[in-house]
C-alpha cells in the first residue's frame, strides 16, 4: 500500500489543477500530506484483512472499518456525497461512479491468490458505497492490473488485459492526455489515464512524476498509478522511510500488519 499512499501524499498538494503539469517538482516538500485516500486505504486494509476468507462478512466490514477511519479523520477531503455516507445515518450505497472506489482497492491486488478473488474483493470493496457499473469497473481494474503486475506479467500483458476485460482506451499517450487534462472525479476519465501513467513510467518513481505531470485529480490518479507502481517495480527505501514518518501510529499499525499478513498469505500458497 506504499504505493498509493505515496502518491497521494506526492499528488496532494497539485490537486485542482493547481500544478504546473511538469515531471520537475520536489519530491517531498513541505505541502505534501496524506488525504482521504490514505484513509480509506488503509480503512479497506482493514476490513479485508478483518474478514479474512469469510467473503459474506465483507461487506459488514468494510462499512464497519470505513466508518470507523472516516469518523478518525473527519477532515481529510472527502467528496460530499462520501462524507453524507461516513457521517449519515444510512449505510446504504449511492450509485456513486466517482474515483474513490479505484483509489482505496490496492490492498485487494495483493491479498487474494487468483485474478478472480482479487475481482470479488474489489468489487466488494466499491459496492458498498459506489455500486454504479463504472465504479465497479474502476476498482476492479485496479485491482486487476496490481495483481498482474505482483505476479509477474509484462506491462503488455497488464495493457491488453484491462483493455480487454474492461473496455478502456489507453491508447493515448501521457503527452496527448497532458494539455487538455482537468480537474475530474469520475472512474472513467482518472483510472485509464492513472494506468497510462504506470505504462509510461520507467521506474516507481517516474511513475509518480508521470502522474503528477498530468494534472487533473492529482492525489487521487497518483494514489492510482502509484499503487500498481509498486506490484511492478517495488517501492525505494528511502521512499518508504519518508512515507512513514508522515503517517500517524495508527496508520501505520494497519501497514505494518498488512505486511505481516502479505507474508502469511504467500507462506501458505
Amino acid at each position: 500500500m506504499y504505493g498509493a499512499i505515496l502518491g497521494d501524499m506526492i499528488g496532494s498538494p497539485y490537486e485542482f489543477d493547481r500544478g504546473a503539469k511538469t515531471k520537475n517538482f520536489r519530491m517531498f516538500n513541505d505541502a505534501i500530506e496524506f488525504t482521504d485516500d490514505s484513509v480509506m486505504t488503509i480503512a479497506v486494509a482493514e476490513a479485508l484483512m478483518d474478514a479474512g476468507e469469510d467473503a459474506a462478512g465483507r461487506e459488514e466490514a468494510l462499512i464497519h472499518s470505513m466508518k470507523k477511519w472516516g469518523h478518525k479523520y473527519p477532515d481529510a477531503g472527502y467528496g460530499g456525497r462520501f462524507y453524507g455516507w461516513l457521517f449519515g445515518p444510512s449505510s446504504k450505497p449511492y450509485k456513486s461512479y466517482g474515483n474513490g472506489s479505484a483509489m482505496r482497492v490496492s490492498s485487494a491486488g495483493w491479498l487474494f491468490g487468483t485474478i478472480e478473488e482479487t475481482r470479488t474483493a474489489a468489487r466488494d470493496s466499491a459496492k458498498v458505497t459506489h455500486n454504479h457499473p463504472e465504479g465497479i469497473k474502476g476498482a476492479e481494474s485496479v485491482a486487476s492490473a496490481i495483481f498482474l503486475a505482483r505476479t509477474g506479467k509484462s506491462k503488455t500483458e497488464i495493457k491488453e488485459y484491462i483493455t480487454s476485460e474492461f473496455g478502456y482506451d489507453l491508447t493515448r499517450t501521457c503527452d496527448e492526455i497532458r494539455p487538455g487534462y482537468h480537474h475530474v472525479e469520475t472512474c472513467m476519465e482518472t483510472v485509464p489515464e492513472a494506468i497510462t501513467a504506470f505504462l509510461e513510467g520507467e521506474n516507481f518513481e517516474d511513475v509518480i512524476r508521470t502522474a503528477v505531470s498530468l494534472g487533473g485529480d492529482c492525489d487521487t490518479l497518483t494514489c492510482i498509478a502509484g499503487s500498481i507502481a509498486e506490484a511492478y517495480y517495488g517501492v525505494p527505501e528511502e521512499m518508504i522511510s519518508e512515507c512513514r514518518k508522515r503517517l500517524p501510529s495508527d496508520m501505520l499499525e494497519i501497514l505494518d500488519r498488512f505486511e505481516r499478513y502479505k507474508i502469511k498469505r504467500k507462506e501458505r500458497v
